[in-house]
């Protein structure tokens, strides 16, 4: 059986990064593995999403609307614009961060309350605030390894060498740093 995940967020947050980690970590198991990436104006702060499928056999890459195993959303408004990706019974995976859009920034509009909760109404939910722990690790840009080590977890992967993956495709100086990320990423789950 083929599962899907869709992972979303915005420009700078590493989506890409994890989603490729993930689906090296998939390939290692021996699942056939699609990935697909869609880059929204990413390098401004632009919605990006990536697709990954793995099971047996998977013949493409793309999730349908209404296809998603699981949505891991990088922002909370991301959850939002994805939702529709989810399949009945699916889960979320989100980060419990804000992401200000240019429109938010310079006032045109207000930054969106209670999306936690209004997801909750709606879907089985895993809220990870993983902002306030990457800033306990020193460095922001490990939100996305701790949003990965708590996806990992969900799942059922934790038996995988996600060391090693981190260690073959992160840089050397940031290699132990995403390695402390992923553990604290497992234990949000």
């Amino acid at each position: 059986m083929t599962k899907s995940i869709m992972l979303v967020g915005v420009g700078g947050q590493g989506t890409i990064l994890a989603s490729k980690l993930l689906t090296i970590g998939l390939m290692s198991e021996g699942y056939d593995v699609k990935m697909s990436e869609i880059h929204g104006m990413s390098q401004r702060g632009g919605s990006v999403s990536s697709q990954v499928r793995y099971g047996e056999k998977v013949h493409s890459s793309v999730i349908e609307r209404g296809g998603a195993d699981i949505l891991v959303a990088f922002e909370k408004v991301e959850a939002m614009r994805f939702l529709g990706h989810l399949k009945k019974g699916g889960k979320v995976v989100v980060n419990n961060f804000e992401m200000e859009s240019v429109t938010t920034i310079i006032g045109l509009q207000d930054y969106p309350t209670g999306i936690i909760e209004e997801l909750k109404e709606k879907v089985d939910v895993l809220s990870v605030n993983a902002g306030e722990l990457a800033e306990e690790l020193g460095n922001t840009k490990v939100m996305n390894v701790i949003l990965l080590g708590t996806l990992v977890k969900s799942m059922k992967l934790e038996n995988i060498d996600w060391d090693k993956i981190i260690e073959e495709n992160v840089k050397p100086k940031f290699v132990e740093l995403n390695k402390k990320a992923f553990r604290v990423g497992l234990n949000q789950a």
